[in-house]
């Protein structure tokens, strides 16, 4: 628990850090960081986006949305990469978005910023007293008992904004797909008939991954136990199991739509998982969303790709049903990896990207 004599806010404060800072750096790359900050905040100097960022985390009670960046990839398990989305994410939605900071400026959207990641940590669960008391030390000089990994650090946040504001919907930038379980255990005891829809070519349904609880394979397991089964986990694209459908489903209660039969009668297959999710009898949706589940096509830079793919005008038409019928109340987009792959498979992926946060935060605001 944090001191008593931190408020929500003075406590955000010190877990997150502005937009694009949630990567540490001091040398190489600081250059480019800054510049970064300086297009979305719309100021000049370190000075002047610390005020920017202090600006924006005192507002959270009147957002409608929340952005929040958590550029870790230690949860991944093949490629590595993700850590840079968030950044590189936010950049495309500058350069291919016409007037993006002014709309989110009227919708009441807030880039919260980043949280800060210590890029050998995952979670506090897996640390000794030593390195809590150490990595504490570090990022609190104050002496404050805060949480130090980032998921652990996204978990608490997100506690926090949503304190701050309960109606606010989150949008997530990862990061790999670890990133995804701190939003589920927070929303699930916020929304009682909380539904999850996640586009993946993987499960992600496995316990634990060689003694690992919380990691991109394991998030998925954990997600449907919180908001408990009965099919309200819905799985879209997949297309990459030692099982098949029938092991998940009978074993687990989820529901999964795989890429096969999406790719085969896409108009078909989005009646079948609207229909489903609303029989589900949920509330709302947390749309959770792998860029994997997307083909390669549209998205190689990612550290899967795998073939068979379903395309990005499907996932969009999915999102945009699912806001209308049954209402987004979080999304995330994870596991893009732009230093992966040629130079025109990061501006393609980047440009599938931009469409999806568009796509998701309109959906959200629309709900």
């Amino acid at each position: 628990m944090a001191p008593m004599t931190l408020s929500p806010v003075d406590e955000l404060a010190l877990l997150l850090r502005p937009a694009g800072a949630g990567v540490h750096l001091v040398s190489t790359g600081r250059a480019e960081q800054v510049r970064l900050q300086e297009r979305l905040y719309g100021v000049s100097g370190d000075p002047a986006i610390r005020e920017a960022f202090l600006g924006r985390l005192a507002r959270i009670a009147e957002a409608r949305v929340v952005i929040l960046g958590v550029p870790s990839d230690v949860g991944a398990g093949f490629r590595r990469g993700a850590n840079l989305a968030p950044g590189a994410i936010r950049a495309a939605l500058l350069d291919h978005v016409e007037g993006w900071s002014s709309w989110c400026e009227a919708e009441r959207v807030l880039d919260l910023g980043d949280v800060f990641v210590v890029p050998q940590l995952l979670h506090d669960d897996m640390l000794s007293e030593a390195q809590l008391r150490d990595t504490r030390r570090a990022l609190y000089p104050g002496g404050h008992v805060l949480p130090v990994s980032p998921l652990s650090i996204e978990e608490r946040a997100l506690e926090l904004i949503l304190k701050l504001a309960p109606n606010v919907r989150p949008f997530v930038l990862g990061g790999d797909h670890s990133v995804a379980w701190p939003v589920a255990s927070q929303l699930a005891k916020h929304h009682p008939d909380l539904g999850i829809v996640q586009p993946d070519a993987h499960t992600d349904l496995l316990p634990d991954r060689l003694g690992i609880r919380y990691c991109f394979a394991t998030w998925s397991y954990h997600a449907n136990e919180a908001i408990g089964r009965r099919g309200r986990l819905v799985q879209v694209g997949i297309r990459a199991s030692r099982f098949d459908r029938a092991h998940w489903e009978s074993t687990l209660g989820v529901r999964q739509f795989w890429a096969d039969e999406i790719v085969s009668d896409p108009a078909a297959a989005l009646e079948a998982i609207v229909a489903h999710v609303i029989g589900t009898g949920v509330s709302g949706v947390y749309f959770s969303n792998d860029i994997d589940g997307t083909d390669p096509r549209h998205a190689a830079s990612t550290g899967t790709p795998e073939p068979g793919g379903v395309d990005p005008d499907f996932l969009c038409a999915l999102i945009t049903r699912l806001g209308r019928d049954v209402g987004l109340v979080a999304g995330d987009l994870v596991e893009v990896a732009p230093p992966l792959g040629s130079d025109e498979d990061r501006d393609t992926t980047l440009r599938t990207a931009v469409r999806y946060v568009k796509t998701t935060v309109e959906a959200m605001l629309r709900s």
